[in-house]
């Protein structure tokens, strides 16, 4: 646990320390995020500097390997996954800054190499020994193999909360406290997983599991870094680098310990953010009406006069609450 507990120390403080020479670095290249004309209760943020989740990425790699285990398999699979998808959300960033097109790449590039990276993430994760086609039933204590639906299962999974994630971020600090929140308790479940692995024998996922929750307390750090430059009002964004990262990392753990169904449910402001955008485009396709001033659901709260520091505070103890009930009764 030492192990742990430094690993997120460690990257927080990397954190700390890089993020004031990197908001500058991004100053003097312009690296700086442009506000859409209609949404009018940022414009205020028109030209704070964005790809701060390249501090975050940076912070949690140093931590992440200077304190995994030997066997670290599964969490240097997750690290990649964490790093892939922050690879494309820099890419995208990188468009939108350096190229001026707003909406960085085009949705079939996006969609495309999101896919790529599920589509091996989702081989490994069904042909690995220690993951395979079993998975936890919520709330009744029993797995179920599942067999080829593993394979559509974590397709869909990797899809769908990367950009569940890519959603919920649009408020100073909303992304990053969901997150942190989100894979703490994940964290929590990481090691119930090797504690009840090390109860039967099965040493060598204990050891890997060591890793895996070495590896999410890196990137808890490395967003506790990043949130100090970014809660309200914020000195730097994440852009699509970090959140499409933290879409990542909050995807593929709850999948190693094979308890998928934890990322919709203790990561239930991710599922609302989605749903909310599915809802009001649909609606207005249909009746040519809008069911919320702006989608997402915390771009409503906020035109229906709540404050970004009450939407970050809303969402962050919805999390916790579900959190705590996954750990109760799950």
């Amino acid at each position: 646990m030492s192990s742990v507990i430094a690993a997120f120390l460690v990257s927080m403080s990397v954190g700390l320390a890089i993020a004031p020479l990197f908001i500058y670095l991004m100053k003097k290249v312009k690296a700086k995020q442009r506000i859409l004309s209609y949404v009018t209760q940022h414009k205020e943020k028109d030209g704070v500097p964005t790809m701060g989740g390249v501090v975050f990425i940076l912070s949690a790699t140093v931590g992440f390997f200077l304190f995994r285990s030997e066997r670290s398999t599964l969490a240097t699979v997750a690290y990649a996954a964490f790093v892939s998808y922050g690879l494309i959300g820099l890419l995208d960033d990188g468009i939108k800054v350096f190229f001026k097109r707003n909406l960085g790449l085009r949705a079939y590039q996006k969609i495309i190499s999101q896919a790529v990276v599920a589509l091996l993430l989702t081989y490994f994760c069904y042909t690995n020994e220690y993951i395979g086609s079993e998975i936890y039933i919520p709330f009744t204590g029993q797995t179920k193999i599942i067999s080829y639906w593993c394979i559509p299962l974590c397709l869909t999974i990797f899809l769908a909360t990367t950009n569940a994630v890519n959603l919920t971020d649009g408020l100073d600090g909303l992304a990053g406290s969901v997150c942190a929140i989100y894979l703490f308790f994940i964290g929590v479940f990481i090691w119930k997983f090797i504690v009840s692995k090390e109860d039967v024998g099965s040493v060598l996922w204990a050891q890997e599991g060591w890793s895996v929750l070495v590896l999410c307390a890196a990137v808890v750090g490395g967003i506790a870094s990043f949130l100090w430059f970014n809660t309200n009002r914020a000195r730097i964004f994440m852009g699509d680098t970090g959140s499409l990262a933290l879409g990542g990392i909050c995807a593929i753990l709850p999948v190693l310990i094979k308890n998928p169904f934890l990322i919709a449910f203790v990561g239930i402001t991710f599922v609302v953010s989605v749903i909310s955008v599915i809802v009001q485009v649909i609606v207005f396709k249909w009746k040519k009406k809008r069911v919320f001033l702006m989608a997402p659901l915390h771009h409503h709260l906020e035109m229906k006069g709540y404050k970004e520091p009450a939407v970050v505070s809303f969402y962050s103890l919805i999390t916790v609450f579900f959190g705590a009930v996954a750990l109760l009764f799950w």
